[in-house]
């Protein structure tokens, strides 16, 4: 049997247990986040994506972080938080 690790790519200095959250049945009536972390070309895929989303009548609502060495500051995850129900965090190299 192969073992996996998982790790957790956020500045946390100690593990925290944390629950998954539970998978929508169906994107209808849901809003999805999209997360910039800033990344060249992450916006490309993340273009692409909303306006497949979008395609398909699901609300899609962007968000950016300042740079991808640096967290998203904490407003904007309080406001994904409250505003949406799915997030999609995307990067590219």
């Amino acid at each position: 049997m192969m073992t996996r690790t998982l790790l957790n790519p956020t500045g946390e200095h100690e593990v925290v247990a944390r629950k998954k959250a539970p998978k929508p049945i169906t994107l209808d009536g849901i809003t999805v986040g999209v997360l910039d972390i800033g990344k060249l070309r992450g916006d490309v895929f993340l273009d692409r994506l909303a306006e497949r989303l979008g395609e398909r009548g699901v609300a899609v609502k962007r968000y950016a972080k300042p740079g991808p060495n640096r967290p998203a500051v904490l407003e904007t995850r309080h406001r994904m938080l409250a505003e949406t129900q799915v997030a999609v965090i995307g990067l590219a190299d």
